[in-house]
């Protein structure tokens, strides 16, 4: 899909800012939509899913983590980059826990946030693979063509930042892998975030995963340095 088609929802309560990253985003050749509340945003997503969506978290009314939730609940496809507060740890920790992909801290130069969202739909929501290949571990089957994880057959609602965490794990079972490496291979160069992020991911990741057959988790802490995906006999 070329970028041009990709659609944008952009939520923030505060006018002058949604107008200035509406204007960017549609000067880079997105198709962009706005919403002035939470209430709004629900209303759009349940109309019609956007690819991404940029998300003020300080909404009035219902706030951006229960719009987040909402969205994780019923469109796990849909990516989310979080707009937060200088210095306030806490609301992106709990973002992300609730699923967003990544985080803009304001003031923020409206051509970062661009350069965001193309690193989050280029590395998310990639072209179809150009062959049918499939991982598999255990229970577990990843499809590179169809973008989906399933564990005995049932479907798993991963987010699209999981689901590239778990490929590249994936793709090199038993190799243990710093933060700093996997914040490279799943968020992309161009990320500047705190590799805590990981251990987020990680954490909501291994709670969908569940077990492997043999009762151990899929993803397992290497410490003093990251994680490794295990050698689990499918």
């Amino acid at each position: 899909m070329a970028a041009e088609t990709r659609r944008i929802l952009v939520v923030e309560d505060e006018e002058p800012i949604r107008l200035l990253v509406r204007l960017n985003l549609e000067q880079a050749g997105f198709s962009v939509e706005e919403a002035a509340s939470g209430e709004e945003a629900l209303a759009k997503l349940e109309q019609s899913p956007p690819d991404l969506v940029v998300l003020d978290l300080k909404l009035p009314g219902v706030d951006g983590y229960s719009v987040c939730r909402r969205l994780r609940d019923r469109h796990p496809e849909v990516a989310i980059i979080m707009l937060t507060a200088r210095s306030q740890d806490l609301d992106k920790v709990l973002g992300l826990e609730l699923g967003a992909d990544d985080y803009v801290v304001k003031p923020f130069n409206p051509l970062e946030l661009t350069a965001r969202v193309r690193a989050v739909l280029r590395r998310l929501r990639p072209v179809q693979a150009e062959n049918s290949a499939e991982l598999s571990a255990g229970a577990l089957t990843l499809s590179l063509t169809a973008h989906e994880v399933r564990k005995d057959g049932a479907l798993l609602a991963l987010t699209p930042r999981e689901f590239a965490l778990l490929k590249v794990l994936m793709e090199h079972k038993g190799r243990a892998f710093s933060r700093d490496e996997l914040l490279d291979a799943a968020w992309g160069q161009d990320f500047v975030g705190d590799p805590k992020t990981v251990d987020v991911h990680i954490r909501r990741l291994r709670a969908k995963l569940g077990r492997a057959p043999d009762g151990r988790p899929y993803i397992e802490t290497v410490w003093g340095l990251g994680y490794r995906f295990r050698e689990v006999e499918s």
